[in-house]
This record gives structure tokens, C-alpha cells and sequence, in this order.
């Protein structure tokens, strides 16, 4: 049987070049296959990009409308927001097949949103992290368990 682990990100109405450019960054060093934004904010600002590495050129970044129409089959979508009835980061179990969807730096994820994502998680942390911190810290807690997702071990 193949490996049948997957995982993108989606980000809605992102701001910063220089958050995108460091979500570009953790997703060519954790393996993400695809990242996904709404919004016309960041296409004002992406000629500032700062991911140094370039991940962008081998990574799809691709604008949408609505992240909806891009979930991948067999995919479970994972807001991540700090809202009552989220699950905590530290005891999640991560789906085999995963989009992460993250809020912009200065706002939240809609309740629209929310509401059509399979599970819904948060970091317990003492304060607010940034966006690519966020990001970083979701796909890190994804490989640091390896194999401890829904379907159990990869082999």
C-alpha cells in the first residue's frame, strides 16, 4: 500500500508578503503539496516576497475564490482558530489527508468557514502568534507525530 499522506494549506484573505513567503518556506520543508489563499490583499503585495529559498517556483500558491472548491478528494479540512469547542493542538490527531486553513494575521476565520471544516483546532499558547508561526507550529505538530494520524502507522 502507498503512502497515502497529504497535506495543503489554505489561507483566507492573507496580508503580509513576508508571512506568505515564510508559509512558502514551511511548506517546502514539511511537505506540503499545495498552498491555497482568497482575497486580492496578498496579490497587491507578493512582488515583495521574502522566501529566500524560493519554494514558491516549486510549490503551487494559487489564488481562489473560495477555499471550498479546492478541497482535495479524501481530504478533511482543519480550521485552525482560537474559538470555543476547538480541539487543542498537543492532543490531536492529525487526518492521513489534510487541509489546514488559517485565518489572515489581522482577523479570524469566518463561522462560514468553520462550519464546513471537519475539526476545528488551536495552539494553547499565552498569547497571539503569527500567522507563519501559526503555520509553522500546525505542520511541525503534523510530522512530529508521524505516523500517529487517523489510519495509524504508513507501513
Amino acid at each position: 500500500m502507498s503512502n497515502k499522506r497529504y497535506a495543503c494549506i489554505g489561507l483566507s484573505n492573507p496580508k503580509s508578503p513576508s508571512n506568505v513567503g515564510a508559509i512558502m518556506r514551511a511548506a517546502g520543508c514539511y511537505g506540503v503539496s499545495s498552498v491555497f489563499y482568497t482575497g486580492t490583499r496578498y496579490d497587491r503585495a507578493k512582488d515583495f516576497i521574502t522566501d529566500t529559498k524560493k519554494v514558491h517556483q516549486d510549490i503551487p500558491l494559487i489564488n481562489i475564490d473560495d477555499l471550498r472548491k479546492i478541497l482535495p478528494l479524501g481530504c478533511t479540512p482543519v480550521a485552525v482558530e482560537l474559538v470555543e469547542g476547538a480541539r487543542a493542538l498537543p492532543t490531536y490527531t492529525h487526518p492521513d489527508r489534510a487541509l489546514y486553513i488559517f485565518g489572515a494575521e489581522d482577523g479570524s476565520l469566518s463561522k462560514e468557514i468553520r462550519d464546513w471544516c471537519e475539526d476545528v483546532i488551536y495552539i494553547p499558547t499565552n498569547g497571539c502568534m503569527n500567522l507563519a508561526a501559526t503555520v509553522n507550529v500546525v505542520l511541525y505538530d503534523r510530522l512530529a507525530k508521524g505516523s500517529n494520524t487517523r489510519s495509524g502507522p504508513q507501513f
